[in-house]
């Protein structure tokens, strides 16, 4: 099985940016832990990162064909881009929606994603530990 693991805005700031928030883990690390556990359980991941919008979409477009899941931490986006909800719902393929804060229990404008609607589900708030949960997510949506 093949995942694409999509990575929005700042998030190329992980470690630095608000470690009281985001903790001290870079995307980095988090990528190596998600490669680790792919590789143990039988599956391959792509992983990346953009701050543009139209990159992140043409990236979930390109996925048709090319990938089992998609794993989307749209960050900033969650709220804003109807681009990437519209390219998830085109591409009919599983998408999990993950946050490493919990979204819920933070501003009242982050309660609103636009994006967890066209998602098979989101996991918020367990730190650099939600890509891992996202990864067993992706695998056993796929699973059934």
């Amino acid at each position: 099985m093949k995942i694409l693991f999509l990575n929005g805005p700042n998030l190329n700031l992980l470690g630095q940016r608000q470690p009281d928030i985001y903790g001290k883990t870079t995307l980095a690390e988090i990528e190596e832990r998600v490669r680790s556990r792919a590789k143990e359980l039988g599956a391959a991941v792509d992983f990346r990162q953009s701050n543009h919008e139209g990159e992140l979409v043409t990236w979930i477009q390109q996925a048709k064909g090319q990938f089992d899941a998609i794993v989307l931490n749209p960050a900033g986006y969650t709220y804003t881009s109807v681009a990437m909800r519209d390219a998830i719902s085109a591409v009919e393929l599983p998408a999990i929606e993950i946050h490493l804060s919990n979204v819920h229990a933070r501003e009242e404008f982050r309660k609103n994603t636009i994006i967890a609607a066209v998602c098979c589900g989101q996991i918020s708030g367990f730190g650099a530990e939600s890509y891992i949960l996202g990864l067993h997510a992706a695998l056993s949506i796929k699973l059934k």
